[in-house]
Formats: structure tokens, sequence, C-alpha cells
């Protein structure tokens, strides 16, 4: 009798219902399961914890019922700590484009003002054979001119 009964439930009876077991025991088990992270396994702990503590059959701590709202709190915490952290390098990129935007402003300084000296050109040939004006002082020690900086 235990025998015909043992292979009536479990070698004709899951027969009848056919792939549907496998279907919703092993294949939809493994997709809940590959579907199943960290996060969503955290925040059902509090779930848990509340079903236990209105079933009242284990005694559960407060502590318990709190360590549902840290883990709750830990989604706030590392939405403000991320925020903290793309202030501190969005202050440090617009430090550096200031100083970029300085040291292009001093290149372009320093580029006109050696084009207004023009080092380049020599002088024509007519000017280089015309007189001198006969009152100029022959002095070297003039200061020589340089666009943005200064002599003491």
């Amino acid at each position: 009798m235990w025998k015909a009964l043992w292979q009536k439930w479990t070698i004709d009876k899951p027969a009848v219902l056919g792939d549907w077991l496998w279907d919703v025991f092993v294949v939809q088990f493994a997709a809940l399961l590959d579907r199943l992270t960290l996060r969503k396994i955290i925040s059902f702990i509090p779930v848990v914890l509340v079903i236990l503590a209105t079933v009242h059959r284990i005694p559960i701590p407060p502590e318990l019922m709190l360590v549902g709202d840290f883990l709750a709190y830990i989604d706030v915490f590392s939405v403000v700590f991320l925020l903290g952290i793309l202030s501190r390098a969005s202050t440090i990129l617009f430090m550096a484009r200031q100083a970029m935007a300085r040291v292009a402003g001093l290149a372009n300084r320093i580029a006109e003002g050696a084009q207004r000296l023009d080092f380049r050109h020599r002088r024509e040939r007519r000017i280089k054979h015309r007189r001198r004006l006969i009152g100029r002082a022959k002095d070297d020690d003039e200061p020589a001119v340089i666009y943005g900086l200064t002599w003491a």
C-alpha cells in the first residue's frame, strides 16, 4: 500500500502535470534568482522583520526593528555621499578651467607683445642708409620695451 501511494504521488501525479512543474520550480525560480540583487535582498529584510514582529512567535528586540531603518537609510547616505564627491570633482574641474584660461590669456598677451616688437622683419635697405638726426643723443642705456614686463 505505501509503495503504491508513494508511486502515485511521486511519479503519477507529477507526470500528469507534465512540464508545468519543471517550468515553475526550476525555470521560473532560476529566472527569479538571476534578477535578484543585493539591493533587493536588503530591501526585503525589513519586510521579514515586520512579519516576524507581528506574528510574535519569536520575540524580536527593538534593535532588529531599527536594522530595517538603518538599511533603508544606507540608500539615502550613499546618494548624499555621491553628490558630495561629484561636487568636489566639479569644483576641481572649475579651478582647472580657470587656471587654463589664465595661462592662455598670459600666452596671448606675450604673443601680442612679441608681434609689436616685430623681430621677424628686417629693415628695408633704403632706410638703413638714411642720415641720422643731428641732435640725437647716442646713449645705449635706453630701457628695453617688452610688453607686460617692467624693469627697475
